[in-house]
């Protein structure tokens, strides 16, 4: 007999997948004639009165997420006391099972993740337990965030579990390994560390338990992006480094700040650039000027700006002598308005626009 759940509702038809908290089902809803997918909770969480209440309250608010990056909630239950959750099926396949990727592809991947991710922030909902099996690829190219809703309800009892193996532990945020309260910006480290894996093969770090994972974030230096893998452009690198950041506050501000450092339109220099400047990248060492270059440059400089300085003088002095305010000239019975020196469109012409003035103004 096809076993089924929801008082018939939906029916099983084959498991899909299992691990420490749930086993996931692919189904048949009846009433909708649609497949889904059940995920149904172990025993263990379902039995303590605290994590129901707590997963339940997570669910529902995940329930109420609607974003083409995150897998829908469409239904949670009970059945002969076990807790279940019916959500979207999302025919494809995961990240851990598409392993390394071209940069282009790898960034296009998490920029969607961040879209999602955004709606979740947005509402109030923290996933934290992003990891690469959490993150589905649908056969058409879109990613889709899984598990919203379970991973606060298991959370306390897997950072309980000193000194076991876990498959998410090389995602875990340090303030998550450490047990304390976590942020939005625990799921960009998260996220982070999934790019990190799918532009250079491994996670960040390689570790085996908690306690591990937590000795090397407080010590251990990540090895950089481009140390891996030299073809990743800077400003992904660069991005991905900020995403693993220790202390949450050095981390992008948001999902959606995360996701612009990707596409190469962060937030950059305070002070504003020629339209013909050009610029290196930043993580480019800047070329040395030869020394007697740099003498001449700096000379000329030097004598521009005692120029400048003198004319000034010679200006204020003008209007001093003539018993003026700033911007006036008094001559015998009336005041006369001066119009300002033109600007040049070099430093010369504007010096020699300033000579004129000066000859003109100070007969």
């Amino acid at each position: 007999m096809t076993p089924t759940i929801a008082a018939g509702r939906y029916r099983i038809e084959r498991s899909l997948g299992h691990g420490g908290m749930a086993v996931v089902y692919l189904a048949e809803d009846r009433e909708l004639q649609r497949q889904v997918a059940v995920k149904v909770l172990t025993d263990g969480l379902a039995a303590d009165e605290t994590l129901r209440a707590r997963f339940l309250r997570e669910a529902r608010l995940a329930a109420r997420l609607s974003h083409p990056n995150v897998v829908r909630t469409y239904d949670i239950g009970e059945a002969d006391g076990t807790l279940f959750i019916v959500m979207e099926h999302v025919p494809g396949q995961t990240l851990a099972e598409v392993g390394k990727l071209p940069a282009p592809d790898a960034v296009e991947l998490v920029r969607q993740a961040c879209a999602g991710l955004q709606h979740a922030h947005s509402a109030g909902l923290i996933h934290r337990d992003l990891k690469p099996a959490n993150l589905l690829l649908r056969t058409d190219g879109v990613l889709k965030i899984a598990d919203f809703g379970i991973a606060r309800a298991a959370e306390v009892t897997r950072l309980t579990e000193v000194g076991t193996i876990l498959g998410t532990a090389a995602y875990l945020s340090p303030e998550q390994a450490a047990g304390e309260d976590v942020t939005p910006a625990a799921d960009l480290y998260s996220l982070g560390a999934v790019l990190y894996e799918l532009l250079t093969g491994r996670p960040p770090h390689q570790v085996e338990s908690l306690a591990q994972l937590a000795a090397r974030q407080s010590s251990a230096a990540i090895t950089p992006v481009c140390d891996l893998e030299p073809s990743v452009p800077r400003t992904v690198e660069a991005a991905v480094m900020r995403c693993l950041a220790r202390e949450p506050h050095f981390r992008p501000t948001s999902a959606a700040a995360l996701a612009q450092d990707l596409s190469g339109r962060s937030e950059l220099p305070t002070q504003t650039l020629r339209p013909t400047a050009v610029t290196a990248p930043i993580s480019e060492p800047r070329r040395r000027i030869p020394r007697a270059r740099a003498g001449r440059g700096r000379g000329w400089m030097v004598l521009l700006g005692a120029a400048v300085v003198a004319a000034v003088a010679v200006v204020l002095g003008v209007l001093r002598l003539g018993g003026g305010s700033e911007g006036t000239a008094t001559t015998t019975g009336h005041t006369r308005r001066l119009s300002p020196p033109a600007r040049g469109a070099t430093a010369a012409d504007g010096a020699r626009s300033l000579s004129a003035w000066l000859r003109l103004h100070s007969r």
